[in-house]
This record gives structure tokens, C-alpha cells and sequence, in this order.
């Protein structure tokens, strides 16, 4: 057997063993998905030719969620019926133009049971690296662990660092390892120095952490990021400086006091 076929071997391999809940398969799954030596998939091109500037994937839509199909080797691609034209690609080059439309890629549609689905969550994951972001399905809440010190003294580093805007807390629990703290970090500036000011302000403040507890920080303008969207839409600011702010004194638009 050539490399390629061991290769592409590894992905259909691993797609077998991933069952409902089968959390770690189904990561073994990513990974094999991502490395340039196995994540190979032959996309299925609704219109256009391989390499053509009118090229375009098939779509298929699943519980309200878009996909684009693909099948895992030429063997899957001679079993599917397929009779247009098709490209192979690497997955970490699909993933990088298909997550930030909220699409997914689904594998082996033809395959008895319908094959499996990588949620467009996922393939952000493996854009940005696996090992940087948690492995979802995310089980995101308040924080139930009591840490006055902790915030108090990063809202108060935080006043003090005047790249801050807002601050906000969630307690996340990814499908594999361990739960954590994440801060949710709104910002007026991401130039080099605002970065590394808000950089030193969480340096300075995690010393209040209990020694274990795991702390992690998201950027709230990450548009694709699911602690920041969950805290957009659930969580107030634990911290926020406009909030803070003195009201206006008179002037144009502000009445003296008393006026009417």
C-alpha cells in the first residue's frame, strides 16, 4: 500500500471507531483529520472544476446546520455514485476557509448510517490548532466557585489598565479534561503595548487564584469563539469601567440640575 493509502487508512479507520459520546475517538478522529500526512478528503465540487475560480462545493444542511460534503479516499469516492467533479485538499485548508461561515464538513454521506459531521466549531480547532482551544461539546455556566479575592483585585488592575473595557467570568467544562476559569477579556485596544499591558494585568492578579484552579482568558471580539459568544449573550461584567464612569457634569446636552 502507498503512504497516501496508509494515510487516508488512518482517517477511515479512526471514523470507525467514533460512536455517540465516544468523545476521545471522535478527537483521535480531529487529529488525524489535521496532520498533513493523513488529513487528506476529496471535497465534492457542485459546480465548477478543481482548481476553477467558479469551483464550489456541495452544501448540505443538517438540524439547521450547514455542511459541505467530502468523502475520506477514491474508494469511498467510487462507492458514493459520485458523477461531478471533486478536488483533494487538505482538511486544515478546507477548515481555514469553511469555519468562519459557520460551515461544517461531513464525511461519507453516502455511507450506511449517513456518516459523521465536524461542526464548523471543530474545524476552527483544527485552523487554530487543537491543543489551543477545548474540546467541545462545552458545558459553559457562572462560576460557582466563590473568588472575591480574585476579582477584586483584577477589577481593580484592571481600572488601572486603561485598555480594559469590561471584564467577565464563565466556568467551563470542555468534553476531555479538566474544567476551568475564563475571563472574557473586552478591550478598546489591541495594539502591541495595550496586549502586553492587559498580559501583565492578568500576571498580576492570578497570585489570588487557589493554587489548581485553572485560568484561561478570551478575547470578546472573537467572533467564532463559544466562551465569548456564551458570555456575550449570558454573562454581566463582573467589571466594567463605563459603568464606573462619572456622570457629565452641564454643558451642551446636560441640563444644571433641577432643570426642567
Amino acid at each position: 500500500m502507498s503512504a497516501s493509502g496508509t494515510a487516508t487508512g488512518q482517517v477511515e479507520h479512526m471514523l470507525r471507531q467514533v460512536t455517540p459520546g465516544g468523545y476521545d475517538a471522535y478527537e483521535a478522529l480531529l487529529r488525524a483529520l489535521a496532520a498533513p500526512t493523513s488529513g487528506q478528503v476529496w471535497m465534492l465540487l457542485w459546480h465548477g472544476q478543481a482548481g476553477s475560480p467558479d469551483a464550489q462545493y456541495g452544501n448540505m444542511e443538517v438540524d439547521g446546520h450547514g455542511y459541505a460534503p467530502c468523502v475520506t479516499s477514491a474508494q469511498e469516492l467510487s462507492a458514493s455514485g459520485w458523477n461531478r467533479s471533486y478536488e483533494v485538499v487538505d482538511v486544515l485548508e478546507v477548515a481555514r476557509s469553511l469555519y468562519p461561515d459557520h460551515f461544517g464538513l461531513w464525511l461519507n454521506p453516502h455511507a450506511p448510517g449517513g456518516g459523521l459531521g465536524v461542526p464548523w466549531l471543530d474545524l476552527r480547532r483544527i485552523a487554530s490548532g487543537l491543543d489551543r482551544q477545548p474540546a467541545g461539546p462545552l458545558s459553559l455556566s457562572d462560576p460557582a466557585i466563590e473568588l472575591p479575592q480574585f476579582y477584586a483585585l483584577l477589577a481593580r488592575n484592571a481600572h488601572l489598565t486603561p485598555a480594559v473595557r469590561a471584564l467577565r467570568r464563565a466556568w467551563v467544562q470542555p468534553a476531555l479534561g479538566s474544567p476551568y476559569l475564563a475571563i472574557g477579556l473586552d478591550v478598546y485596544d489591541v495594539s502591541p503595548p495595550a496586549v502586553d499591558a492587559v498580559r501583565g494585568m492578568m500576571q498580576q492578579s492570578v497570585g489570588a487564584v487557589p493554587e489548581g484552579l485553572p485560568v484561561s482568558t478570551v478575547a470578546m471580539t472573537d467572533a467564532h469563539d463559544p466562551v465569548a459568544m456564551w458570555l456575550r449573550a449570558n454573562a454581566r461584567p463582573f467589571y466594567d469601567r463605563e459603568a464606573h464612569a462619572p456622570a457629565p457634569g452641564p454643558g451642551y446636552g446636560y441640563p444644571p440640575r433641577g432643570a426642567y
